[in-house]
């Protein structure tokens, strides 16, 4: 088992050599959540998660797993999925059961959560380590180690019970620990190997500069936007020279939907001293080649359109209203309008005709 981590390990970590954001362990984890709305209503959520990717989701009413990818079923077998189902809808029933049944003893107050988190991580050249943790309205409560549950030291006399009352349930117990200490490292392993292909894609970043709101007079914020590169890691600062500008804000890497990620570094300087920065990407799809945007070349394309764009449509404005002017006081005129009539005329009671105009 460890030499096969060993050879996943070693295929499937990017980068790994080259930058400690590309560095292992690999981790799984399922997450439940349980919320307390009354006595009456409950509601669970559960999910699976590879590192920061999540592969399934679940179903609380029927207990089914949901699959997200492809390659999320490893290589376990259906009757295995079936078991673990099974084995996790009832869990998280009994879960709800527990907390609901002790809410006046542990001085819980509607509405509340309660979040256990469990999993296993893979560390190069090391065995795998499971852990399970359980949560109280977001503040640690109690964590599982071997087969028994021990209080966090912040949690009190609530958290004391809780872990007396968890300790009583042996079998359970036991169960967790093959779960996560063995059954865990083995669907990761299988997980690995199922998802390479995916896992070891190279998507090349796209990236632009644009400016932030002022941060007063005299001042820019220079922003660099970094998007659609995979993997997660990723190195984006801003330059003066060959040197890393030491006013750089690095955001934080957040996810696009179809899996790739997207990052903004800012800058706060004075207008005057832009010139001569510039900000580097680098990232493992560009194979070396940094991609660097120029602060120079990207302030023409506003200057354009202040002495280009602008100018034009100014005349645009301005030969409009001058056609609308003329057109408004122009006035046809007539030549060939018939001679008046003289009333003394035998005719004078009659119009003239086409021919004596």
């Amino acid at each position: 088992m460890l030499l096969l981590q060993l050879v996943l390990l070693t295929v499937l970590v990017p980068g790994g050599d080259s930058d400690d954001d590309f560095q292992e362990p690999i981790t799984f984890r399922i997450i439940l959540t349980s919320s307390f709305y009354n006595r009456a209503r409950t509601q669970n959520q559960g999910s699976a998660w590879l590192g920061q990717l999540q592969t399934h989701g679940w179903d609380s009413k029927t207990g089914a797993f949901i699959f997200l990818r492809p390659w999320s079923r490893g290589n376990f077998s259906n009757e295995k999925f079936m078991e673990l189902e099974k084995l996790f809808y009832s869990y998280s029933i009994r879960f709800l059961q527990v907390f609901q049944d002790h809410v006046s003893q542990w001085q819980l107050e509607y509405p509340f959560q309660v979040q256990l988190e469990g999993g296993c991580e893979l560390h190069l050249g090391e065995a795998s380590v499971g852990f399970v943790e359980i949560a109280y309205q977001g503040s640690d409560l109690m964590s599982f180690q071997n087969t028994s549950w021990w209080p966090s030291p912040k949690g009190g006399r609530r958290t004391e019970e809780v872990c007396t009352l968890f300790n009583r349930f042996y079998v359970i117990n036991e169960i967790i620990h093959t779960l996560f200490s063995d059954t865990c490292p083995q669907f990761l392993l299988g997980l690995l190997d199922a998802g390479k292909a995916y896992l070891k894609r190279q998507v090349r970043p796209e990236a632009w500069l644009s400016t932030g709101p002022s941060p007063g007079p005299g001042r820019l914020l220079l922003v660099c936007h970094v998007s659609g590169f995979y993997p997660k890691p990723v190195w984006v600062t801003w330059m003066r020279g060959e040197q890393e500008h030491q006013g750089t804000r690095r955001g934080e890497v957040l996810p696009h939907a179809d899996g790739t990620w997207y990052l903004q570094t800012s800058l706060d300087v004075e207008a005057r001293e832009a010139a001569g920065l510039s900000c580097r990407v680098r990232h493992s799809s560009l194979e070396g080649q940094d991609i660097v945007l120029y602060w120079e070349q990207h302030r023409p394309v506003g200057l354009v359109f202040l002495v280009v764009i602008v100018p034009l449509v100014l005349l645009a404005g301005l030969a409009f209203w001058l056609w609308k002017r003329w057109k408004s006081h122009w006035r046809p005129q007539c030549t060939g309008l018939p001679p008046e009539r003289d009333p003394s005329s035998p005719s004078s009671s009659t119009y003239l005709n086409p021919a004596q105009w």
